[in-house]
């Protein structure tokens, strides 16, 4: 909870809260990635993803703003991939607001854009931004 609380600016209102992070991890099929700090006692960052008929879904991933643009996020996209093609998946998609900062990372992942919600999200002074829906094949 303190990567997510730190990660995530509350403007946006990405954030899970405990409750949504506990009800996720307890349904089948849900996995959890980390990125271990130098001591092993720390977490630098995590994702969750949720498998289901052969496609995997990137529900939320976060990364420490201390230790941003070192490659925790490539490294931990990187381990979804291998484990998602263990499972036999053959696409894993994400979504996400318009502007997120995180779509360069995705694009040059592999990552594609396939679809877009209009208005989907509501920032807290209440604006609406569009959500897009990314697909990698694997």
């Amino acid at each position: 909870m303190a990567i997510i609380k730190s990660a995530f600016d509350p403007h946006w209102g990405e954030a899970w809260n405990r409750s949504q992070i506990e009800d996720i991890l307890a349904l089948p099929n849900t996995f959890l990635v980390l990125d271990s700090g130098d001591d092993a006692m720390s977490i630098n960052g995590f994702l969750l993803t949720r498998h289901l008929l052969g496609e995997e879904e990137l529900l939320l991933i976060a990364v420490h703003p201390n230790v941003r643009r070192q490659g925790i996020a490539l490294r931990m996209l990187n381990e979804l991939k291998q484990e998602a093609q263990r499972r036999n998946t053959s696409n894993i998609f994400l979504e996400m607001r318009e502007n997120n900062p995180a779509k360069d990372l995705y694009l040059t992942f592999g990552f594609l854009p396939i679809g877009r919600r209009k208005s989907y999200y509501t920032t807290s002074s209440g604006d609406k931004i569009d959500a897009i829906t990314y697909q990698l094949v694997l």
